[in-house]
């Protein structure tokens, strides 16, 4: 199977800079500084006809415990994702017993039927990620954006490479946070995985002002085309 990079942006000239250099897939979202959460209506009419946009449904930050009034929410983003004509969406949603909530995570599916789907690192939150695994393919979803249960995937390798043994090609275990193209073959070596996920992103300027008046937490991370060609380049040299 050929590696595949999929990058996370949260603004039109991340959407841009992704097209042109031809990544596989492309994660949207808004607030990346917060894991993401969903995108606005006019950052997703831009994402059409950008490729293979995949969008985060997420309506709030913290935690993936959703009330019946959220999860109603969420489904209405779903289908607007479909009516769309967007490739996929990105869900995710636990219990309070630390595991993941079929239940939810079924109705989603539902509205995502003729949706690619991927769940997201709720699975690092959980006590065992790699028995996710098994759940996430009896749920019919596509693929897991996992770090493996640690804060950067590295640190989480060995978790990982036990994820992508318990998906045994039924599910495609996607590796993320802290991957930078110098990172990919080691993890594709210590792993077995074959896909990965990135921002690319580099730190932007800030008028102090808007730090100021509460108008940004911290300078922006903007995506850089010259890391974004770099980890493209670091999948394709992948054997």
């Amino acid at each position: 199977m050929p590696a595949t990079l999929e990058i996370c942006v949260d603004t039109v000239a991340g959407l841009t800079t992704c097209r042109a250099a031809g990544v596989d897939r492309i994660e949207l979202c808004s607030a990346l500084d917060l894991g993401g959460l969903s995108p606005g209506t006019g950052l997703l009419h831009a994402a059409q006809g950008n490729g293979a946009v995949h969008v985060m449904i997420r309506p709030r930050a913290g935690d993936f415990l959703w009330s019946a009034a959220e999860l109603d929410l969420i489904c209405a983003e779903i289908a607007t994702i479909r009516s769309m004509g967007l490739a996929g969406v990105v869900i995710g949603a636990a219990t309070a017993t630390g595991a993941l909530d079929v239940a939810a995570l079924a109705r989603m599916m539902q509205a995502a039927r003729g949706l690619s789907v991927t769940l997201h690192r709720v699975v690092d939150l959980l006590p065992d990620p790699v028995h996710a695994v098994a759940v996430a393919a009896d749920l019919g979803i596509d693929r897991i954006l996992t770090s493996g249960g640690a804060a950067r995937a590295a640190d989480g390798a060995a978790t990982l490479a036990r994820m992508v043994q318990a998906a045994a090609g039924r599910v495609e275990v996607m590796v993320g946070s802290g991957v930078t193209a110098a990172l990919i073959p080691q993890l594709a070596q210590a792993t077995g995985a074959r896909s990965f996920h990135a921002s690319g992103g580099r730190e932007g300027a800030v008028d102090p002002r808007l730090l100021q008046m509460g108008f940004a937490l911290r300078p922006p991370r903007q995506t850089d085309p010259a890391q974004v060609q770099a980890l493209l380049a670091a999948v394709r040299a992948l054997p």
